[in-house]
């Protein structure tokens, strides 16, 4: 048990921090699942599963092409509001960027 803590911990360690704005695709999710950022940021999202997926706004705003492992997206929020994205291509990965 002792074991698994300690690689459960390295794990950890060995995982950047990322910036506010940042959003990682893992395990067929968004983390985090909720972003809050101010009007004017670029929020990026990079895909770290070894699965190909998408960023696409349910109103439309915005839409990424597949991205592979490490490929990156970016979009710039000049407009407050609650933004909604899923992964077209696994829909159950749901996701919201709050711009204040």
């Amino acid at each position: 048990m002792k074991k698994r803590a300690w690689i459960a911990g390295m794990l950890l360690a060995a995982t950047p921090a990322f910036a506010d704005g940042t959003v990682v695709m893992k395990n067929f999710s968004f983390g985090p699942s909720e972003v809050t950022v101010s009007q004017g940021t670029t929020v990026t999202w990079r895909n770290a599963d070894g699965e190909p997926h998408t960023v696409v706004s349910v109103d439309g705003l915005f839409r990424s092409p597949a991205l592979d492992t490490n490929d990156v997206f970016q979009f710039k929020f000049d407009k407050p509001g609650t933004f909604r994205y899923i992964c077209s291509i696994h829909p159950q990965m749901r996701a919201t960027v709050i711009v204040k």
